[in-house]
């Protein structure tokens, strides 16, 4: 087969699922000997991009603004410069600047199209444009519902791609080495000897911060030895939701067993010392990337059961799943499971490998269609 040149498009590369996913199929393109280039406004994760190999193109592509659509004469001159042969759109704004420069082009001198619905997006025409590629991959089977649901989409150019976890790296009983321990609890002193239940999300009401700390009133009454932590960032919007859990925390008299510990990088390590991870989102999850990697470390997972959560447990560990928002349901688990753990079942339907070989098929497979628009 050829050798491609693959062009990813997002906001930017800072953090979560849609940029790890990226930085995956990024690196993938590489070790099979294409040409990974990846455009977004930048960010902490540029770095390790290019240390696997790709290029990076810094754009403002998904500030929101009419004047980010003056970008589409640079878009189409580094398209024919770098003879892009396949562009992935990976959200709504640069997905709307990048198809109007690409539908603006010959069709015989423009890359192929390939577009990642994410997400449940709001329906209506703006969010439409996430069907518009040649490709259109879905992330679980609960967003392939969702997207010939409200947009009908031809199922012949859908294609369901689950994000998948490295299961050579996210393996049952693995243990962070003795330097990150000593590091961790020279940091966080208070987790030392504790059993730890964990939230790793970004901080924000729909993840369901505000669901574990309740939670927490039941479960921390009747274990002294459990400490939780709430691992993610807290965006520049949300400081002041982050301000209301922290008086949320203190007025249940849970400021001694709580910790948020802001962005991490070792998200992976922390869950693996963990007794119990969560998922609370009060809204489904397109997939949920941590849900997944918890469950391959061996690690039990409570969760809400909708979206690609409900999916996984049902896969790996069902008796984890509980009725959206029934707080008291997930600390009566949460304390059956204190006492005795469940084993969770292997992961070998969410693997990363999988993931990178189905989307790096997709990328041949519209190549083969060459001369055929969307």
């Amino acid at each position: 087969m050829r050798t491609l040149t693959v062009l990813q498009v997002l906001p930017a590369l800072q953090s979560g699922g849609v940029e790890r996913g990226t930085l995956e199929v990024a690196a993938h393109l590489v070790s099979q000997g294409h040409r990974s280039l990846v455009m977004s406004a930048g960010g902490r994760m540029v770095a390790e991009l290019e240390a696997a190999g790709s290029t990076h193109f810094t754009f403002p592509i998904g500030r929101k603004s009419l004047l980010t659509f003056l970008l589409i004469p640079k878009l189409r001159a580094l398209w024919r410069r770098e003879q892009v042969d396949i562009v992935h759109v990976r959200s709504r704004f640069p997905a709307w600047v990048v198809y109007l420069a690409w539908k603006g082009m010959p069709s015989e001198q423009r890359p192929h199209l390939v577009t990642t619905v994410h997400g449940y997006y709001r329906p209506g025409w703006y969010s439409r444009i996430m069907t518009c590629g040649e490709r259109v991959i879905v992330i679980s089977k609960t967003i392939q519902a969702y997207a010939q649901r409200e947009y009908q989409v031809d199922a012949r150019k859908l294609q369901l791609i689950y994000r998948g976890v490295d299961t050579a790296q996210y393996t049952p009983g693995c243990t962070p080495d003795l330097n990150w321990q000593q590091e961790w609890f020279a940091e966080y002193p208070q987790t030392r000897g504790k059993r730890l239940l964990v939230l790793p999300a970004r901080v924000s009401r729909w993840k369901g911060a505000a669901d574990f700390v309740d939670m927490l009133r039941i479960v921390c009454q009747q274990h002294q030895d459990v400490h939780a932590l709430l691992v993610g960032e807290v965006a520049a919007d949300k400081q002041a939701f982050a301000a209301c859990l922290q008086q949320k925390i203190h007025a249940a008299g849970l400021s001694e067993c709580v910790t948020l510990t802001g962005y991490r990088q070792d998200v992976k390590q922390i869950m693996a010392i963990s007794k119990i991870v969560y998922s609370l989102s009060t809204e489904p999850e397109a997939f949920g990337r941590t849900t997944v990697e918890a469950l391959s470390l061996g690690v039990p997972v409570i969760g809400y059961q909708h979206g690609g959560v409900a999916e996984q447990l049902a896969a790996l560990l069902p008796e984890g799943a509980v009725p959206v928002g029934n707080v008291a349901e997930v600390a009566m688990l949460t304390l059956s499971w204190l006492a005795h753990p469940p084993t969770v079942q292997p992961n070998r339907q969410f693997s990363l490998q999988v993931m990178q070989q189905k989307t790096l098929a997709v990328y041949h497979d519209v190549m083969a269609d060459a001369g055929q628009g969307s």
